[in-house]
């Protein structure tokens, strides 16, 4: 029998309440929820993947909310930790709120879902609005842990992300090899990180706050809209794509086009991390331009890396999408995997527009959305419109660059001003 010595066990510790136990916890998450992509693309084929990965691309355009929520709680603890008490309690009960409302309403319009993705029955589309419900209510548990810099927890509520996703979601498809299968799976998934996530608040008593909950409420509001919005937009613009594939390509090529894009999300989610651990020093003046310059520099390295990888090892790649059913888009996965890097830098950028509560980025990034589906619009083939794709995301991206330095130089030259 083996046994941990106190000293390993002070290490692992120390490690997990790291930004280090965030990078670990998030590269699991994203390997469940992609691995569960992964395994519906295997089971179901590309004919019936493709409506699911439909679905799960509106899961993710809806779930803006959830990360709007989660930028406003942790933005407002990182600037003003001293009313921790307030903002949590004023994020957790609008995020019931809205999250009830926007589940509502996307059951209502489950019809319109059902026709637009051309799925086989309701109930997969009414599930998605039944899912949108947890996964809202764990985003704004999930910033308030974020703006206390609390890694622990946090990394719990991520490994509960996406372990039970991936788990459940092999079983129920084993079972039953269907979108309403797997959707049934996320719905119940879902579930688990919102336990957690008050499991870690509830065992973290916090001082009471000097400005009272309704004192903040209306800002709180005000600024979830705003960062929701530019989310949306951002969301809309990595998700949209097969949304329009399966408007315009036929039912295979669609299927071809939704297998590619796992290796988008793989390259996009991949360094997710590194947004969750430097959104404080972005939120905070002092620290801003250099996180953001850590940020795009990493993650322009390992998107590079992540390209060069998808071309020289296409045929491992195509193994993780689904295998033979898939061969015909292998020689164009590395296209799929420049649109994943492109998307990891968009999303930077769109968070250093949140920090700063910046208007501009979401108008930007909105006319990046109807520039993809305009032009998405007229494309004849997967290359086609993965091409599109590309240099609409890389537009948006030199933009916000630009932005970025405006902003910069504006700062500096007011700050003698401000001294």
């Amino acid at each position: 029998m083996t046994t941990t010595s106190p000293a390993a066990g002070t290490r692992l510790t120390r490690l997990l309440r790291s930004s280090a136990g965030i990078a670990i916890a998030m590269a699991v998450m994203n390997v469940g929820t992609y691995g569960f992509q992964i395994v519906s693309a295997r089971l179901l084929g590309p004919g019936q993947y493709g409506a699911l990965a439909g679905v799960m691309a509106l899961l993710m355009v809806l779930s803006v909310l959830q990360l709007g929520l989660q930028a406003t709680s942790a933005r407002r603890i990182a600037a003003d930790p001293e009313h921790v008490a307030a903002v949590e309690t004023s994020v957790l009960r609008t995020a019931w709120r809205t999250a009830f409302a926007l589940g509502l309403v996307t059951i209502v319009a489950a019809p319109l879902v059902t026709r637009l993705l051309r799925l086989d029955g309701l109930l997969p589309a009414v599930l998605l609005g039944l899912s949108i419900v947890p996964i809202t209510v764990m985003g704004a548990q999930a910033g308030v842990l974020q703006g206390e810099r609390r890694w622990l927890p946090l990394s719990l509520v991520y490994l509960a992300v996406g372990v039970p996703r991936v788990a459940l979601g092999l079983a129920f498809l084993l079972v039953w090899r269907s979108e309403t299968s797997a959707m049934l799976a996320v719905l119940i998934a879902s579930w688990v990180p919102v336990v957690v996530g008050a499991w870690a608040l509830g065992r973290h008593p916090r001082p009471t706050s000097s400005v009272s909950e309704s004192e903040i409420r209306r800002d709180v509001l005000r600024e979830t809209a705003g960062s929701s919005i530019a989310l949306l937009a951002f969301f809309a613009l990595s998700n949209l794509d097969v949304v329009v594939a399966r408007g315009v390509l036929d039912g295979h090529d669609a299927g071809l086009y939704a297998g590619g894009l796992i290796v988008t999300k793989a390259v996009l989610f991949l360094p997710q991390f590194a947004v969750v651990v430097l959104f404080p020093s972005m939120s905070t003046g002092s620290e801003s331009r250099a996180a953001l310059a850590k940020g795009l520099a990493f993650l322009s390295v390992l998107g590079t890396a992540c390209v060069v990888a998808t071309y020289l090892l296409s045929g491992l790649a195509l193994v993780f999408i689904g295998g033979a059913e898939y061969a015909e888009v292998e020689d164009r996965l590395w296209m799929f995997a420049v649109l994943g890097a492109l998307l990891a830098l968009l999303q930077m950028l769109v968070y250093a527009g949140l920090a700063s509560r910046g208007a501009a980025t979401k108008y930007l990034v909105g006319i990046g959305v109807v520039a993809l589906v305009i032009g998405g619009s007229q494309a004849d083939g997967v290359t086609g419109l993965a091409t599109t794709v590309g240099i609409v995301d890389l537009a948006v991206l030199l933009v916000l660059v630009a932005l970025q330095v405006f902003r910069h130089r504006r700062d500096d030259e007011l700050a003698p001003a401000d001294q």
